[in-house]
């Protein structure tokens, strides 16, 4: 017996398959345009995003402050300056340590490279001199013929500090508004939303805002562990830059999986090249069991509620950021991917229907099935 496609629905399926592929092609039209509208404004939506982040981590204790009293605009100065002046603690805490150890760790570059040099020219590789001479001789004409364009650089260099300042400030008085009146934002956003919108986009609000402070305290908390337990390490085995590379440890926590991965291999890096071959095998050991402790226990403890992220969501998000936006998409990547989770399920929580209740026309139930 023979089949034959039905017409009827195959020009069904046609039609809706044309309705969903116009759909999804005026949605990717939509995303290109805000994005594009996101690049042309990114020199104020950065600023923001930095404020953002920022009152993440402060505004704990600008709420204890609140709530012993302290009126809204004193409780957010104090906390601001006290912020200030730790940042302004810890750039002095790397840039002294560095500026002391800078001729020891330039030694011990020049020490590294001449042990491989004569590793290489050992079995197995068994390399000539002449060979390495000649390679390095290319590498010294191709770095003169880039002298220029690096000279040229100077001034796009200056202006990217300037607009890094610049940034910061604002983010820092974006911060301050921030602290002082945060807590009014929701019922004035709802007040300015008519129907459904007035309960749907600051109940969405309320949940980003509660997942992106989990994300960046819970990160500060186990960068902190992770900063102190590979720092004691790096203090027993005498590497030097001890502290700036305890500071780059916690920085680099807030891009998962791969900033870790940084700044192990640069503290692997400077152990190999100032202490030999042994203390950076350790330094790697000590760098792998703490990343184990991180995972297997700091994470779970800390961050017991999570982002709901899959480690090979997040791993995918932090390389399509960084192909992206470089350092600030890597940074951004993570959040992102979760506040887009949290948008996501209160979407399907608005479109899942709800259980029917007995009684309700359900045929296993008892009652009458419609005819």
């Amino acid at each position: 017996m023979s089949t034959r496609l039905s017409s009827t629905k195959t020009h069904a399926a046609l039609r809706t398959s044309a309705r969903v592929c116009a759909e999804l092609l005026l949605i990717l039209v939509m995303l290109a345009v805000a994005l594009w509208l996101l690049d042309r404004m990114w020199s104020v939506v950065w600023p923001l995003v930095l404020g953002l982040l920022l009152t993440t981590l402060t505004w704990p204790p600008t709420r204890f402050l609140r709530s012993r009293g302290w009126r809204p605009a004193l409780a957010a100065s104090l906390v601001t300056v006290v912020s200030l002046l730790v940042a302004a603690g810890v750039v002095a805490l790397i840039a002294i340590p560095v500026a002391s150890q800078s001729g020891e760790l330039t030694d011990g570059v020049v020490e590294g490279v001449q042990k491989l040099r004569e590793w290489a020219a050992g079995p197995p590789l068994n390399i000539e001199d002449a060979q390495i001479d000649q390679a390095f001789d290319t590498a010294v004409d191709r770095a003169q013929d880039g002298l220029g364009s690096a000279v040229s650089a100077v001034a796009t260099g200056v202006s990217t500090v300037v607009n890094g300042v610049v940034t910061a400030l604002l983010a820092l008085f974006l911060m301050f508004f921030f602290l002082k009146d945060g807590p009014r934002f929701l019922p004035w956003l709802a007040r300015q939303l008519p129907g459904r919108l007035a309960t749907d986009i600051p109940t969405v609000t309320a949940r980003v805002w509660d997942t992106l402070g989990s994300f960046v305290r819970s990160q500060a908390a186990v960068g902190l562990i992770d900063a102190v337990l590979i720092g004691l390490g790096l203090w027993v085995l005498d590497v030097p830059l001890v502290l700036p590379l305890a500071v780059l440890t916690f920085v680099t926590a807030f891009v998962p999986i791969v900033g870790a991965m940084f700044a192990g291999f640069v503290a692997v890096l400077i152990a190999l090249v100032s202490n030999g071959l042994t203390d950076a095998l350790l330094v790697l050991a000590i760098i792998v069991v703490v990343q184990q402790l991180e995972g297997n226990v700091f994470q779970p403890m800390i961050q017991s509620r999570g982002l709901g992220l899959h480690a090979a969501v997040i791993l995918l998000a932090v390389t399509l950021g960084g192909n992206l936006a470089g350092i600030v998409g890597s940074l951004l990547a993570v959040p992102v991917a979760a506040l887009i989770a949290v948008v996501w399920n209160y979407v399907r929580e608005q479109l899942t229907e709800a259980p029917a209740e007995p009684g309700d026309g359900d045929p296993a139930l008892g009652a009458s099935a419609p005819s």
